[in-house]
């Protein structure tokens, strides 16, 4: 093997070492929806009440956080947006979601769905059972109100 050879490989393994340091001092975790230990605080003032949020992973302020999102039976989602795409699961109940311009996603437990970054959408739990979902978000958590006027 040349000298060459040995240096790109050492820089090579010297960044994937370095890369891979970072998560290694992570710790795990794993929960329930019914875990006693998580706090589920208030959603944006423009949501009735009864709906909550628990982050999971992450700082709502950076990039990369995880959370549940729990509504009630029977609950109205209102019209809003947020800056990043959304990755969900839904882990109870029965939700349908509406995003502009497409049909209704009827999501039932177990389900996987994607929404894009900024795409307003609004929703119904139409379960008597709470909605609960998990979601994966890029971006800094938000969540923006949608009005007509706005557009």
């Amino acid at each position: 093997m040349s000298n060459r050879s040995i240096t790109c490989l050492a820089i090579v393994s010297a960044f994937f070492l370095h890369s891979f340091q970072g998560y290694a001092s992570e710790t795990a975790i794993s929960y329930s929806i019914h875990d006693e230990s998580i706090e589920w605080g208030p959603c944006p003032a423009f949501f009735p009440a009864g709906c909550q949020i628990a982050v999971l992973h992450g700082d709502p302020a950076k990039p990369n956080v995880d959370i549940f999102f729990k509504v009630p039976g029977n609950y109205d989602l209102p019209a809003h947006w947020h800056t990043s795409p959304e990755r969900m699961t839904l882990l109870s109940g029965a939700l349908n979601v509406n995003y502009r311009g497409q049909p209704t996603t009827k999501l039932k437990t177990g389900m996987y769905a994607y929404g894009p970054a900024k795409a307003v959408h609004d929703g119904r739990c139409v379960s008597d059972d709470p909605c609960v979902l998990f979601i994966a978000f890029e971006d800094p958590l938000d969540a923006v109100e949608f009005t007509s006027a706005a557009q």
